[in-house]
C-alpha cells in the first residue's frame, strides 16, 4: 500500500504537492499527519469540492505500508505515526522537497529533493515532462502552493523551474482567482489583536552588522496562520530578518522570515526542532516560556549568524595606490583610469596617505596640477586589520566623515573598506544605496550570495562536479579562493550544457596551474605576462586559468592594459552582467555564487546588458558580442544597451578595430547554428559597411542567406564526416552582392591571411564561372552525364560547392550538388597507374587520358568492374 504525506501544521504547499503526488503514484492514500493550518482548513470549507479523498492518519493500518511517499518535508518529528514504520525493512521511501539535506534528514529510496521555490513545482514539473493532463482543480491547488511557498513569485528562493511550472498550470486550467482569494483572506478580529501586539513589541537590533527584528505576543486561545502575520509585518516594516514568538495554549509558536543570507531562518528553527529553508520557516516549542524561548532564540541567533563581522570579510583587495612622486593631475588620472574617488599614497611599499577625487579636483580649479600629490593628501589615517570590528570602522567614519580606511597586515597594506562596503555590508545595498566610493562607479543593484549546489549535482555529470572538487582543494591547499566564472556559469544557471570551464584565482593563475598539473596530472601552457595559463587534464578537458585582473585601455578600440585586482574588478571588466556570475569551488563554500552586477535577474528577465556607459566605447567588439549572446540564448539586448550600440556606430568607433579582431567576432558569430538572425540584426544597426561600404543586406543577399541556413541543414542531415568551415559559408553568401575587388577589399579590411583570401576569391570567381556553365547547359535540355557533373564541382571546396548550392535558384542544381557530395566525388576507377604501367605505358599526356577516361567511364557507368576497364584501357592503348 503506498501513502503520501506531509509535515505537521500543513500548508498550502503540503496540499498541493499532496495533489500532484497521486497523481505519480495512483491509488495511494492521502493522509495528513496531524493539523493543517487555518488558512488551508478555511479553503476545504469554502472549496471541499477542489479536495481530493483524504484519510485519517489514525484510520490506516501501518503494517500494510510498503511504500511512504513524504513531500515537503525530510524529519521523523514531524511526519506524526508515520515515523514508527522508518525503520522497517523493505519500506520504500520517497521524498519530494526542496529543502536541503541536513544531518537529521530521513534516508530516503527514491523521490527528489532539490533546490526550488516549493515542494509543489518538484511534482508538478514531473508531471509537465510526463505530459500528464490535470483538472483544473488539480492545477488550482498546485498553483496555490507554488504561490504560497514563493510569495506569490517573487521570494529571493523563487527559481525559474517555479515560473515555468506555474505557467503550464495556467495552461491546464489553473484558477487565479481562487488563488489570490486563499493567499489574501481577510484578517479576523483575533489576528488584528494579534498583529497590534506584535507591532508594540517589535524590537529591532544589530548583530555583527546584521539588522535582525523580533516581536513576541501572548494569547489565551489559539490564533491560526501566524506566518501571514509575518508577511504581513515584512512588507509593512520592509525588514531584512523577522522572527514572531507566540505563546498560545501552552506552546510558543515560531515564524522566521530573512533576506539576509547571513540568517539561514531553516537553520535557527532547527534549535527548536522546526524546519524550513534559508528565506522561511517555523517551530513550534513545547514545555518552554515565551521569555525561555526569546532568550534561546538570542542565543540561536549569535551562533547561526555566518561569518565575522571585520574588516578582512568586505575589504576589496589588492587596492590600487598613487606613488608619492607624481602631480596632482597625474593622481586624477589615475583615480579616473580605475574608477575610484579615494586612493592610498605609497612611499614604496609605505602607505603614506591618501588622496580622494574631491581634493584633486579643488586642487586643480586653483591651478595646482603640477603640484606633488604629497602636497594635499591626508596623512591621518585609521590603520585597519583584518580581525577590525567593522563596528570601529563605522564609528570612525560617521564622527571622522571619512570615507576610506585601509586594512594592514602588519605593515604590508592587503585591502580597503569603504562606506559603501559598510552600508552594503549592513543594508544589503537595499536602502539608501550610496556612490562608490573607492573600486567602481555606482551600482544599481547590490551584490548577491546565494548556494546553488543542488543546482551543481543536478545539472553536471559526476566526473565534471569531481573536477570541480579538485580545483578547489588545489586552492585551499594554496590558500587561494578559486572561482569559476563567465558562460560555464551562465550556462549553468540556464540549464544548458557548457563544458568550456573558465578558472578565475585571487591569486597567482600561473603557479595555481602549475601546482595542480604536479598534483592531479594533465600539462599547462602558460602565458605569464598575462597571468593565465590553460590546464589540459588527461582526460582531455581543457580549462582556462587567469588571475583576477582588471583592464584599462589608452584609447577606444586599443588592446587593453591589464593588472592584478580584486574579484570584483575582474567581474567589472567583462563585457555583459550574465557573465559576471563567479561560483566559489573552495571546499568550505563550494557552490556559493556572487553577483555582483544583477547577472541572475538579467538572466531570468533574458536581457543583455552591459555594465558601464562606456563598454562600448573601450571595446567596440562587444556590439558583435551582444548580438551573438542575444541569439544564441534567445534573449533580448536591453533597450540602453543597444542605444549605446547605436552610439558606437554613430562615432564610428568600429574603423578603429583592427581586422583580426572583427574577424574573429564575425567567425564566432557565423560559427552560431542559425547565424542569420545575426546578420539581420547587424544589417540593422549598421554594423554591415564596417566589413566594406557596399556591404548591404539586400533582397538578393537576404535570399542567399535564407538559402545557406536551409543547404546547411540539409547537409547536418547527410551525418558525413567531412570537416568544414560554415563561416565561410555563411561569409560568402553574406558579400554575395560585391563586386570581385570589393570581395578582396572586404577581406583585406578582415585581415583574413593571404593564402586564404586568395583561395576565397578564386573559389568564389570559380563558383559564379560553375553557375553560369550550368545555366548555359540545362537551356539546352540535354542530359547531363555524371562526368560532366564531376567536371564542374571537381575543382571546388566543400565550402563553395555549399554557398554555390545556396546561390543557385534552380532546384536541378542543388540535386546535382546533392548527387555530388553524396555519391560522385568518392567515385574513382578500380585500375591505378600500376595497372597502366603494366601496360607498358609511361607516365605522360596518353596516360593521363586514359585514367581520366577511365574515371568518365565509371562515373557514367559505361564500365562496371576491372575486367572492362581493362579492355577499356587496352583499347585505348
Amino acid at each position: 500500500m503506498d501513502v503520501i504525506t506531509t509535515h505537521n501544521n500543513a500548508d498550502f504547499d503540503c496540499l498541493g504537492a499532496m495533489t500532484a503526488a497521486l497523481r505519480l503514484y495512483p491509488g495511494a492514500l492521502l493522509s495528513f499527519p496531524g493539523s493543517q493550518e487555518k488558512a488551508l482548513r478555511d479553503f476545504v470549507e469554502r472549496h471541499p469540492d477542489y479536495l481530493p479523498q483524504f484519510t485519517r492518519a489514525k484510520d490506516i493500518n501501518l503494517e500494510f505500508v510498503t511504500r511512504l511517499i513524504i513531500v515537503d518535508c525530510q524529519h521523523a518529528a514531524r511526519i506524526g505515526r508515520f515515523a514508527e514504520i522508518l525503520g522497517r525493512p523493505g519500506l520504500e521511501i520517497h521524498i519530494y522537497d526542496h529543502h536541503p539535506v541536513t544531518g537529521e534528514s530521513i534516508l530516503p529510496t527514491g523521490g527528489t529533493i532539490a533546490v526550488c521555490g516549493s515542494a509543489s513545482t518538484l511534482l508538478a514539473a514531473r508531471l509537465m515532462e510526463q505530459g500528464v493532463s490535470l483538472s483544473p482543480e488539480e492545477a488550482t491547488l498546485i498553483l496555490l502552493g507554488i504561490h504560497e511557498d514563493t510569495g506569490r513569485l517573487l521570494f529571493a528562493s523563487t527559481t525559474p523551474d517555479d515560473y515555468r511550472v506555474a505557467g503550464w498550470l495556467l495552461g491546464q486550467g489553473a484558477r487565479l482567482a481562487v488563488v489570490n482569494g486563499a493567499l489574501t483572506p481577510e484578517l479576523t478580529s483575533a489576528q488584528m489583536g494579534l498583529l497590534k501586539q506584535l507591532l508594540t513589541t517589535i524590537k529591532t537590533s544589530t548583530m555583527n552588522g546584521i539588522v535582525i527584528s523580533v516581536a513576541h505576543a501572548s494569547c489565551d486561545h489559539y490564533i491560526g496562520d501566524i506566518a501571514s502575520l509575518a508577511h504581513l509585518m515584512r512588507d509593512m516594516k520592509n525588514m531584512d530578518a523577522l522572527f514572531l514568538a507566540v505563546a498560545m495554549e501552552g506552546h510558543v509558536y515560531l515564524v522566521a522570515r530573512s533576506h539576509a543570507p547571513e540568517i539561514d531562518a531553516g537553520e535557527v528553527m532547527k534549535g527548536f526542532r522546526g524546519g524550513g529553508h534559508a528565506t522561511a520557516a517555523s517551530a513550534v516549542v513545547h514545555d518552554q516560556t515565551l521569555k525561555q524561548v526569546l532568550k534561546q532564540l538570542d542565543q540561536q541567533l549569535q551562533v547561526s549568524i555566518k561569518g565575522e563581522a571585520t574588516a578582512g570579510r568586505i575589504m576589496s583587495s589588492p587596492v590600487k595606490t598613487i606613488p608619492d612622486s607624481i602631480t596632482i593631475a597625474a593622481a586624477r588620472e589615475l583615480l579616473t583610469r580605475y574608477n575610484c574617488n579615494a586612493m592610498p599614497v605609497m612611499a614604496g611599499e609605505t602607505m603614506v596617505g591618501l588622496i580622494s577625487r574631491k581634493t584633486v579636483e579643488k586642487a586643480l580649479y586653483h591651478g595646482l596640477g603640477e603640484s606633488p600629490v604629497t602636497d594635499f593628501m591626508h596623512t591621518e589615517f585609521l590603520s585597519a586589520a583584518p580581525d577590525t570590528p567593522i563596528a570601529e570602522i563605522q564609528s570612525y567614519m560617521v564622527t571622522g566623515n571619512r570615507r576610506f580606511v585601509p586594512v594592514f597586515v602588519g605593515t604590508e597594506l592587503a585591502g580597503a573598506v569603504t562606506r559603501t562596503d559598510i552600508m552594503r555590508h549592513i543594508y544589503g545595498g537595499r536602502r539608501g544605496q550610496m556612490s562608490a566610493l573607492y573600486d567602481l562607479e555606482s551600482l544599481e543593484v547590490p551584490t548577491r550570495i546565494r548556494s546553488v549546489a543542488g543546482l551543481l549535482g543536478k545539472r553536471l555529470s559526476a566526473e565534471i562536479r569531481e573536477t570541480l572538487h579538485k580545483l578547489g582543494a588545489a586552492g585551499d591547499t594554496l590558500g587561494v579562493s578559486v572561482y569559476a566564472v563567465g558562460g560555464f556559469v551562465r550556462d549553468l544557471l540556464l540549464g544548458g550544457d557548457n563544458l568550456d570551464i573558465d578558472i578565475t584565482i585571487e591569486g597567482d593563475g600561473v603557479l595555481y596551474a602549475d601546482f595542480f598539473a604536479e598534483r592531479y596530472g594533465g600539462r599547462v601552457r602558460s602565458h605569464k605576462k598575462f597571468g593565465t595559463a590553460v590546464l589540459v587534464l588527461p582526460d582531455g578537458l581543457k580549462i582556462d586559468v587567469a588571475s583576477t585582473r582588471l583592464e584599462y585601455y589608452e584609447s577606444p578600440g586599443a588592446l587593453p592594459t591589464v593588472e592584478r585586482a580584486s574579484l570584483r574588478h575582474d567581474l567589472y571588466r567583462r563585457d555583459f552582467t550574465v557573465n559576471t556570475l563567479a561560483l566559489c569551488i573552495n571546499s568550505d563554500r563550494f557552490g556559493q555564487l556572487t553577483d555582483h552586477f544583477g547577472g541572475q535577474q538579467d538572466i531570468q528577465e533574458r536581457v543583455v546588458r552591459v555594465l558601464h556607459n562606456l563598454s562600448f566605447v573601450e571595446d567596440p567588439t562587444r556590439v558583435f558580442r551582444a548580438i551573438r549572446f542575444e541569439q544564441r540564448l534567445s534573449f533580448h539586448i536591453a533597450p540602453h544597451t543597444e542605444n549605446l550600440m547605436r552610439s558606437a556606430v554613430r562615432m564610428h568607433l568600429l574603423d578603429k578595430l583592427g581586422g583580426e579582431r572583427l574577424l574573429s567576432e564575425l567567425v564566432q558569430i557565423m560559427r552560431e547554428k542559425e547565424p542569420t538572425a545575426a546578420i539581420g540584426r547587424m544589417s540593422a544597426l549598421g554594423l554591415l559597411p564596417f566589413i566594406h561600404p557596399s556591404l548591404k543586406l539586400v533582397p538578393a543577399t537576404d535570399r542567399v542567406l535564407q538559402e545557406t541556413r536551409q543547404v546547411m541543414a540539409w547537409f547536418r542531415l547527410l551525418y558525413l564526416e567531412d570537416r568544414f568551415e560554415p563561416w565561410q559559408v555563411y561569409f560568402m553568401a553574406l558579400c554575395d552582392g560585391l563586386k570581385p575587388e570589393e570581395f578582396r577589399d572586404a577581406c583585406g579590411r578582415l585581415a583574413i591571411p593571404g593564402r586564404l583570401a586568395s583561395r576565397l576569391c578564386d573559389q568564389r570567381h570559380l563558383v559564379f564561372t560553375t553557375l553560369n556553365a550550368i545555366k548555359r547547359r540545362l537551356k539546352l535540355a540535354a542530359e547531363v552525364r555524371n562526368s560532366q557533373l564531376y567536371a564542374w564541382f571537381r575543382g571546388l571546396t566543400l565550402e563553395m560547392l555549399l554557398y554555390l548550392s545556396a546561390r543557385a535558384k534552380s532546384e536541378q542544381v542543388r540535386r546535382f550538388v546533392s548527387l555530388y557530395l553524396t555519391r560522385l566525388r568518392t567515385v574513382s576507377p578500380l585500375l591505378d597507374g600500376d595497372d597502366l604501367h603494366g601496360f607498358g605505358l609511361e607516365p605522360g599526356p596518353l596516360f593521363r587520358h586514359i585514367k581520366e577516361r577511365l574515371l568518365q567511364a565509371r562515373l557514367d557507368g559505361e564500365v562496371t568492374d576491372r575486367d572492362e576497364e581493362e579492355a577499356l584501357a587496352r583499347s585505348m592503348i
